[in-house]
């Protein structure tokens, strides 16, 4: 008989927030599966549970999931922890779970803290429809895409992002949702937490002001039911098109591109970029 996989969620950052069921179950299981045996290692020593780990990451998954896969086989029950937070939500451990659901393995959840659902839920925005976007790529054509993709989405949207990349994030939100409402989480529930409810071009203003830091979760209102045209210039059409022919996309590409956003024909932009 198998064992079992507990997925098991830790604190985003405020040890309090472990429940007693979570410490329970790392207590009974036979070995822990960590992204980072070095954090979770804090959280054992805090509250003297004493587990043997092994390291379960990105770039060891398919190995290292083979191996977990074999030891719950042969009966041994695992728990699988992420650095903070829920795992399996934009963390490896989804593999370790579909590899599990291949092998007929139980799996357990024991419900923690998640930065998504904490930081939707002070944003003030509309929580009954959302999308959790993940991390947007750092190849800025393929960014551009994902957010054309979703730029008409209704929904509230969410993302992750890090302090040093947050400026340009909010440069291309604006470029391509435009100047919606936004809330900025940083550090929740840690001794530095901050939300700042505000607009797309605020926050561009605030962070040009005040670097940003820590990590961030942007909770971005959704389009309109029936998103009103944004006014540009063809000279900003074109623009914008040169700035996405530098980024790497093709001018019939860029043409096409700044076309959905701003309204203006493709063939106008095209003849203004050559």
């Amino acid at each position: 008989m198998s064992g079992i996989l507990y997925v098991v969620g830790t604190p985003i950052g405020n040890l309090s927030d472990f429940s007693p069921r979570a410490i329970e179950t790392l207590e009974s299981v036979d070995f822990i599966a960590a992204e980072d045996t070095r954090v979770t290692m804090k959280i054992l020593n805090h509250f003297g549970i004493k587990k043997p780990q092994v390291s379960y990451y990105e770039h060891n998954l398919r190995e290292k999931g083979e191996q977990i896969i074999q030891r719950l086989l042969s009966g041994e029950s695992c728990a699988i922890v992420t650095d903070a937070g829920m795992p399996c939500i934009s963390d490896p451990g989804e593999d370790l779970v579909r590899l599990c659901a291949e092998h007929q393995i139980p799996t357990v959840v024991v419900p923690g803290p998640s930065a998504v659902i904490s930081a939707l839920a002070v944003s003030g925005l509309s929580t009954s429809r959302f999308a959790f976007e993940g991390f947007l790529t750092t190849n800025r054509k393929r960014r551009y895409e994902h957010l054309e993709k979703i730029k008409d989405d209704d929904r509230t949207l969410i993302f992750y992002e890090a302090p040093h990349k947050l400026r340009d994030t909010l440069d291309d939100l604006m470029k391509v949702l435009g100047d919606r409402r936004i809330s900025l989480c940083r550090e929740l529930t840690k001794i530095h937490e901050e939300v700042l409810r505000t607009t797309v071009s605020g926050a561009q203003q605030y962070y040009r002001d005040n670097p940003p830091k820590g990590e961030f979760v942007l909770v971005v209102e959704g389009a309109p039911e029936t998103q009103a045209q944004q006014s540009y210039t063809l000279e900003q059409a074109i623009d914008m098109a040169r700035e996405l022919r530098q980024q790497g996309f093709s001018a019939t590409d860029a043409a096409k591109q700044a076309a959905q956003t701003t309204g203006f024909k493709k063939n106008e932009i095209y003849k203004g970029i050559l």
